[in-house]
């Protein structure tokens, strides 16, 4: 599935597409999640793994498009238009318009549902969690004392402490990334996985 993946976004860049009709007949591919980056990819893989469930030997691709502008273009590709893969996908508030044009009904690009966060899914894992939950993660995961130290910045103290911890969240490269399996992790792990992340699995 990562060779499918990888010859799905060669295609998107303009590549051709031979590789990716032919391994999607060979695996048997049959949906794609369309996703904005890497954390939302990381959630998804932590989801699953906690409930026991092989996406790629269900014939499901988890798909890191590199923003929510390309959704129209793996939309083409990868629907009924493409490869005719059933599609899902999960978005931000900010970002719906985009997939709300490329996944339309059954006689549209994508013929998919897609899933929103009120701003994103670092939000929704926040207010799912709760904030000392959160911060729990984070001093789990030995960052206590630069979450501290960034809380305290003077930029920081008109902002709600939810608000603090999402900007935080995004403010190092690969952080998002790190944090969206760790919070996948202690959502399900407390029984309160965010409902976009909860309606895309149904979907699966």
């Amino acid at each position: 599935m990562k060779a499918f993946h990888q010859a799905v976004t060669e295609w998107a860049a303009g590549g051709s597409g031979t590789p990716a009709r032919e391994l999607a007949v060979r695996l048997r591919v049959r949906s794609a999640v369309l996703l904005e980056g890497l954390s939302d990819v990381a959630a998804v893989d932590a989801l699953a793994e906690r409930r026991g469930r092989d996406l790629a030997a269900e014939g499901v691709c988890v798909v890191s498009m590199g923003g929510a502008m390309n959704v129209g273009r793996y939309a083409r590709l990868l629907g009924p238009a493409g490869l005719g893969l059933r599609l899902t996908g999960l978005c931000d508030e900010r970002e719906r318009r985009y997939y709300d044009r490329a996944l339309e009904p059954a006689d549209g690009p994508g013929s998919g549902t897609v899933f929103v966060c009120v701003a994103d899914l670092e939000d929704e894992f926040i207010r799912a969690l709760g904030v000392a939950r959160v911060e729990q993660v984070v001093r789990e995961a030995g960052e206590w004392q630069p979450w501290q130290t960034f809380a305290r910045q003077p930029a920081q103290q008109d902002r709600p402490p939810h608000r603090r911890l999402r900007r935080f969240l995004g403010t190092k490269a690969g952080r998002k990334i790190r944090y969206g399996r760790l919070l996948t992790e202690a959502a399900y792990d407390t029984g309160c996985v965010p409902a976009p992340l909860e309606g895309l699995f149904a979907q699966l």
